[in-house]
C-alpha cells in the first residue's frame, strides 16, 4: 500500500520550494525580452525630446533637404512643442510697460529642455529667472544640422516677427547661447544689422512719403548677449575631424576611402563648426574645403553689451592646455574668441569675460555661480 505523504515532512516542503523558484526563474527568464523591450520602449518614449535634436544634428540638412517630417523648424516653445509668434500671447508687465525678454538657444544636438528641467541643486537657469525676476523667458528649438548662416538668418525673422507682433510687450532684449547657439545668436545679428544697413537706403530711394515704412528690428531691443562655452574661433573636436577625414582620403585605398566617406556624412552645421563660420557666402566659397578657408569677419554689434563665459576642466586658467582643451568640448582660446579681444576694437565695446574653473562644457548650464552671473545680467537695468 502506498503512503500519502506527509505535509509535514521537511524534505517534501524542500521539495516544493525548490519546484517553486525554479519555476519562478523559469517565468523570469521568459518574461525578460518582454521586460527588456518594455524598458527600452518606456525610455525611448521618455527620452525622444533628446533623441530627435540628436538625430538633426547628425543629420538634420539631410532631413531637412528631403522634408522628412523628423526634421526640426525652428520655433519657440512651449509644453515640448512648437508655438506660432502670434500665439505666444506675450503681454506688457503689471505696470503696463514692455517686459524685459530672456531668449534661449541650445548647441549642437539640444533642445529647449536643457533651460527647463531640474538639476540637483534646483531648477535652471530659464524658470528661476522667470520666478526670480519676473521676466518674460522665451525657448527656440532648431535644427542644429543645418548651416549656422542658415539658422542665424531664420532666427533674424523670428525675432522680427516677435517685436513686430508684440511691439508693447518686448522691452528689453537679452540673448543667451548655449556652444553653437551663441554662433547661430552672432549670424543672426549680422544679417539683421545688413538688413539695417541696406534699411535706410531703401528709404532714401522712396521719395513717397506715404510709402511702406521699414519694418521694426529687434537690434532697437537688444542689450546683452551672453555667450555660454560658445566656440567662437571653431571647434578643436570638428578640426581633427576635417584633418582626420583629410589624410585618410589622401592615403586613397578603399578602407580608408570608405572611412573618410562615413565621417563626411557628418551635418552641415557639424562642418560650419571647424572655423565658426557665420555667413553663407564662406561655406558656398569655392575654397571652403580648404586647410585654412576663408573666412567672414563677423565684429560685436554696437551698443550691446557681450558677456563670454568660458568652463575650464582645469583648476589654472593660464596654461595652454586650458586654450586647447577648455571645457573638454570648446577651447578656452575659441570661447573666448579673437573679435572679441582685439585690441583695435571701437572703446565703446563692451565686452565682459569670466572664466570657470573645474566646469565642463555641460555643468556650465547647472552652475550656481553661473546663474547668478547670468542673473545680475538680467536684472541690471540699462539706461535707455
Amino acid at each position: 500500500m502506498s503512503e500519502t505523504p506527509d505535509p509535514t515532512d521537511s524534505s517534501t516542503a524542500a521539495g516544493g520550494s525548490r519546484w517553486r523558484r525554479v519555476a519562478a526563474a523559469a517565468g523570469r527568464v521568459a518574461r525578460a525580452p518582454l521586460v527588456g523591450a518594455e524598458f527600452l520602449y518606456r525610455a525611448g518614449q521618455e527620452n525622444v525630446h533628446f533623441t530627435l535634436p540628436v538625430l538633426n544634428g547628425a543629420f538634420g540638412d539631410q532631413l531637412a533637404a528631403r522634408q522628412d517630417h523628423r526634421a526640426i523648424t525652428m520655433s519657440f516653445r512651449r509644453h515640448e512643442a512648437d508655438v506660432p509668434v502670434a500665439d505666444l500671447r506675450l503681454t506688457p508687465g503689471p505696470t503696463g510697460q514692455p517686459q524685459k525678454t530672456v531668449v534661449f538657444l541650445h548647441g549642437l544636438m539640444g533642445d529647449e529642455i536643457i533651460w527647463q528641467t531640474g538639476s540637483p541643486t534646483g531648477l535652471r537657469y530659464g524658470p528661476t529667472l522667470q520666478q526670480e525676476l519676473g521676466v518674460c523667458c522665451l525657448y527656440v528649438r532648431y535644427n542644429s544640422g543645418l548651416h549656422i548662416s542658415e539658422n542665424g538668418q531664420l532666427l533674424h525673422q523670428l525675432l522680427t516677427e516677435l517685436v513686430q507682433i508684440f511691439p508693447a510687450a518686448v522691452g528689453e532684449l537679452v540673448l543667451v547661447g548655449h556652444s553653437m547657439g551663441g554662433l547661430v545668436i552672432r549670424s543672426a545679428g549680422y544679417y539683421a544689422d545688413q538688413d539695417a544697413r541696406r534699411a535706410p537706403a531703401a528709404t532714401a530711394a522712396d521719395s513717397s512719403s506715404t510709402g511702406p515704412t521699414a519694418p521694426a528690428s529687434w537690434l532697437g531691443h537688444l542689450r546683452d548677449v551672453v555667450l555660454l562655452g560658445v566656440p567662437n574661433d571653431g571647434s578643436f573636436l570638428e578640426q581633427n575631424s576635417f584633418f582626420t577625414s583629410l589624410i585618410l582620403r589622401k592615403i586613397n585605398l578603399w578602407p580608408t576611402r570608405f572611412v573618410s566617406g562615413l565621417i563626411d556624412k557628418r551635418s552641415n552645421g557639424i562642418k560650419d563648426l571647424r572655423h565658426a563660420r557665420l555667413v553663407e557666402q564662406d561655406w558656398q566659397n569655392p575654397h571652403a574645403d580648404d586647410l585654412f578657408p576663408p573666412r567672414t569677419v563677423v565684429p560685436p554689434l554696437p551698443g550691446v553689451h557681450y558677456h563670454i563665459l568660458v568652463g575650464s576642466l582645469l583648476k589654472s586658467a593660464t596654461s595652454m592646455l586650458h586654450d586647447y582643451f577648455g571645457d573638454g568640448l570648446v577651447g578656452a582660446g575659441s570661447a573666448h574668441g579673437r573679435i572679441f579681444r582685439d585690441p583695435a576694437a571701437p572703446p565703446d565695446l563692451r565686452i565682459s569675460t569670466q572664466v570657470y574653473p573645474k566646469l565642463h562644457h555641460g555643468t556650465l548650464l547647472s552652475n550656481p555661480e553661473v546663474y547668478a552671473y547670468l542673473r545680475d545680467v538680467v536684472a541690471y537695468e540699462h539706461n535707455l
